[in-house]
């Protein structure tokens, strides 16, 4: 598994490099200048959802941050660092008062996906009794029409999308579906990028501001994937290709 999981770090090198040939508005900005805020979704004691087999949310989170960190570090965008640390407990307002804190020029919030109530059934899954759903599946982007840098923040978004295009991954469409709990304007089907007006650590950012959707762990399937860190590692080439593509955006290129 070790050795697998290196791969995604080598194509992150392959991939973006240095120089970064080739993507658009990365030549534009010193990535060392760059400052990068993230933020684990949820909390110890507010962990979010649950996934198929009842691991928390914010378990999810940490993992996939802290790979996320080491890959944008690797790429140099050596300014990238946590607004909180993994047991603490900031609230929804605080959050994107850390980033401002930390002069970030983009706040990307990491979570992973549930579906509403309705779809969720009682079963087995590995002889243990389980709460599951196979409804929907696949990663999400969020923005905020409220957040004063909106553009920017779609532009991120769109970055991101395409590369986790790349990696042959696939966006859900599920919260916009016509269901209360769901409804959300979908921005861009193909990359599955919503506007999420009203979310406080969007709308409250002084920057740009994404929220991550990585997958569905109520899906038994897909929260296997979730845990493989080879599959961490192509969400966070993933994100970090994304921010460098959208760079010269971030740093007013």
């Amino acid at each position: 598994m070790r050795h697998r999981a290196g791969l995604a770090v080598v194509a992150v090198a392959a991939w973006i490099g240095p120089v970064a040939v080739g993507d658009s508005g990365a030549g534009a900005c010193d990535r060392d200048r760059l400052v990068v805020a993230l933020d684990i979704g949820h909390t110890p004691s507010s962990s979010g959802a649950t996934s198929a087999r009842g691991r928390p949310e914010h378990a999810f989170n940490v993992d996939l941050a802290r790979r996320v960190l080491a890959h944008m570090h690797a790429a140099g965008l050596d300014k990238a660092a946590l607004i909180a640390e993994p047991d603490a407990e900031p609230d929804l307002w605080d959050r994107p008062r850390r980033a401002a804190a930390l002069g970030a020029h983009v706040l990307l919030s990491i979570h992973h996906d549930s579906v509403q109530p309705r779809y969720l059934e009682h079963g087995t899954l590995e002889g243990r009794p389980a709460r599951f759903s196979r409804h929907a599946a696949g990663y999400s982007l969020f923005v905020s029409g409220k957040n004063l840098f909106f553009e920017q923040s779609l532009a991120v978004a769109r970055a991101i999308g395409g590369a986790l295009g790349e990696w042959g991954l696939s966006p859900t469409l599920h919260h916009a579906e016509p269901i209360a709990g769901e409804n959300r304007p979908l921005l861009d089907r193909d990359l599955g990028i919503y506007d999420f007006a009203d979310l406080v650590v969007l709308k409250a950012a002084a920057m740009p501001a994404v929220l991550i959707e990585a997958g569905v762990i109520v899906h038994p399937e897909e929260e296997a994937r979730l845990r493989d860190p080879f599959h961490q590692d192509i969400l966070a080439d993933a994100i970090t290709r994304g921010v460098v593509e959208a760079c010269g955006v971030l740093m007013g290129g």
